[in-house]
């Protein structure tokens, strides 16, 4: 029999008979590893420790040490497990997908009746009981029309559908299945763990209704969604994160605080209650005073298009299915779902120069995105949204200081919350517009402009947008949770498709670039980020109520009136509860909306010109002078955010 010489991690090397598992590679390496070994890594590509090497070629025995390959590998076992447990106690259950997720795994099933909480309860107590049996996973390679032949003929038309779909012109398929095909077989590529006891600190988490390809046209679907880790005490804590994130529910504590609402009679928009309001004004109206001085002009276009637009834009061939689409007077029309369009018309309404360029244009108009009914969640996914959108137009020549501003910018305002953003470059997706030498360059200038940042970055491949690169930002909120908010995108195929121009200095027509920018992201998802970063215990300067004055009784309300009017004066967001209710009743109504400040006014301070200052965090500051605490305030709110820590969301 041929050997095969396989390298190891450290350097090290083994020769071994071609054809020898990667499980007995890691017995021959040690028994302990053997007992570890969750799956093997050849070259780059993950495989099942039952993987028959053949060839010479690096290899990595993966364990639980290796966290970047072994979590999304036990979650994704673990979803096989969730499918199997279903299966057995709901016969005619129809399978669909299973992945893993950043935050743990979910299965899709077509079920006779949702699921309710005890059937989740019972479900996570048979997936613990086929664990504790350590049944072995298996992967056999099917013959692609007995595949399909099985599962049409075990009622799972969906998974003939995905065989068809996913393994045009293969004569085999490869599936999965745990114990044997009658305890469970799934059509997937794997791998997996290589038995049921690897499996044992996961938890199921919740139901929701879903769509077959999360298509609402398609079959309704029951989601059981769960989450696993590699060992309990990662698990515990991560449920620890989740009650602390319930707390935080940026739905929850947006009706609390009276901030927006949603009906049923306008889905996926929202209605921004009078405080609210003042919440998104405030973002609205910060944004424009760091864009203005930074060379930005803000615009307001048309919402609704003529279909040529879109055509012209390539929306109508790439996007259409998530647009509103209207018809008037025989002519199909479109409302607009992003910015951009509108911009270039305006860019191109006169003749530029390359003295003009930059030219900087920065629009908050609102956009809409037809999402399908099950996806919608609050302010997260919406179908009515505004964007701080930012269109640049440029020469090839300041690409790279552009992007460089706009990075400098970003952290700049994500400093003002007290956040850092980690960032990604997302490259050419499969399906594209333009050459593969023009998306090549514009990868290039972008890697150009976050190494002259001198700013951390990974490569995102495949997540660009389809008419060019991007660089992402993803920021961290006080739990620990991950957020998309900013976008930076390079384009060189819309200026061609609008033939956009600009005369250069040696007075001949050149093309510009095009870099679309947004820093919150949409308003909206911004907002819910921020709900939940800050508990709702918002810093002064974002408070939509930042100090409520408290008579203590009816002969002090005059002079309590009389506070309010010298603070709104000076530019406070202020009340006035003169309510016929005792003192520390208001105090605690105010805390429990939690307004930075509750200002009591009683006898000395009616009669000294003072007011008791109470902070929301810090408790009972005592009397000061009205006008003294005035220009603290307004200096805090000046200063914004930067140097205030959210509350922790235990002291809600």
């Amino acid at each position: 029999m041929s050997e095969i010489t396989l390298t190891l991690p450290d350097g090290s090397s083994r020769s071994v008979p071609s054809s020898t598992t990667v499980a007995d590679v890691a017995a021959l390496i040690s028994p302990g590893l053997a007992k570890a070994a969750l799956a093997g890594k050849v070259g780059d590509k993950l495989v099942d420790l039952s993987y028959p090497l053949t060839a010479d070629a690096p290899l990595q025995i993966i364990t639980s040490r290796n966290v970047a390959d072994a979590l999304p590998l036990y979650r994704h076992s673990t979803a096989h497990l969730l499918a199997a447990a279903v299966t057995n106690m709901f016969p005619g259950v129809q399978c669909g997908i299973g992945p893993p997720t950043d935050e743990g795994f979910f299965y899709d099933f077509v079920v006779p009746r949702p699921f309710v909480p005890e059937d989740l309860e019972a479900i996570e107590n048979k997936m613990r009981e086929m664990a504790d049996q350590d049944l072995v996973f298996e992967r056999q390679m099917w013959p692609r029309d007995e595949a399909k032949r099985f599962f049409h003929e075990r009622g799972e038309p969906l998974k003939v559908q995905l065989i068809e779909e996913k393994t045009e012109g293969q004569s085999e398929v490869s599936c999965y299945t745990i114990k044997d095909k009658e305890t469970f077989v799934d059509f997937c590529v794997g791998p997996h763990v290589p038995s049921t006891g690897k499996l044992k600190a996961f938890k199921l988490l919740s139901t929701s209704n879903a769509y077959w390809k999360g298509d609402a046209r398609n079959q309704p679907m029951q989601r059981v969604y769960g989450t696993a880790f590699l060992s309990d005490k990662e698990l515990k804590e991560h449920l620890t994160r989740i009650e602390e994130a319930k707390k935080r529910d940026h739905r929850k504590l947006g009706r609390d605080q009276k901030l927006f609402m949603f009906h049923q009679w306008a889905p996926g928009a929202t209605f921004w209650l009078p405080k609210g309001t003042i919440l998104y004004n405030t973002l609205a109206n910060y944004m424009r005073e760091v864009l203005i001085p930074a060379g930005y002009t803000e615009v307001k276009a048309p919402i609704v298009f003529n279909k040529a637009l879109w055509e012209t834009s390539g929306h109508w061939r790439h996007y259409r299915q998530n647009m509103f689409l209207v018809e008037s007077e025989g002519e199909q029309m479109g409302l607009k779902a992003m910015n951009c369009p509108g911009h270039f018309l305006m860019y191109a309404s006169e003749v530029r120069s390359y003295k003009d360029l930059p030219i900087r244009f920065h629009e908050q108009t609102p956009l809409h995105r037809n999402e399908a009914s099950g996806v919608l969640s609050g302010l997260t996914r919406v179908r009515q949204f505004s964007q701080d959108d930012g269109h640049c137009f440029v020469m090839e020549s300041q690409i790279g200081d552009e992007v460089e501003r706009l990075l400098r910018l970003v952290q700049r305002v994500y400093g003002d919350f007290g956040m850092t953003p980690q960032m990604k470059l997302s490259t050419r997706p499969p399906e594209f517009m333009g050459t593969v030498e023009t998306w090549n360059h514009a990868e290039s200038e972008l890697k150009r402009a976050l190494d002259a940042a001198g700013v951390p970055f990974t490569i995102n491949e495949g997540d660009g947008a389809f008419y060019g690169p991007k660089i992402d930002f993803d920021v961290t909120d006080a739990i620990g949770r991950k957020w998309q908010c900013a976008t930076i995108q390079l384009d060189y195929a819309q200026p061609e498709n609008f033939d956009l121009k600009y005369v250069g200095a040696d007075n001949r027509e050149h093309r510009p670039v095009v870099i679309h920018r947004a820093i919150f992201g949409s308003f909206e998802r911004f907002i819910a980020l921020l709900i939940e970063h800050f508990a709702g215990a918002w810093p002064l300067w974002l408070a939509p109520v930042q100090a409520v004055v408290l008579p203590i009784s009816d002969r002090h309300r005059d002079y309590a009136a009389g506070v309010q009017n010298r603070l709104a004066a000076a530019g406070l967001r202020v009340e006035l509860d003169d309510r016929q209710e005792k003192i520390n009743y208001k105090i605690r109504e105010a805390q429990l909306q939690k307004v930075p400040y509750m200002l009591v006014a009683g006898d000395r301070e009616s009669a000294e010109g003072t007011i008791a200052v109470r902070s929301r965090s810090g408790g009972d500051l005592g009397a000061r002078p009205v006008d003294a605490f005035i220009a603290d305030a307004l200096e805090e709110v000046r200063r914004k955010s930067r140097h205030e820590q959210p509350e922790p969301a235990t002291s809600l």
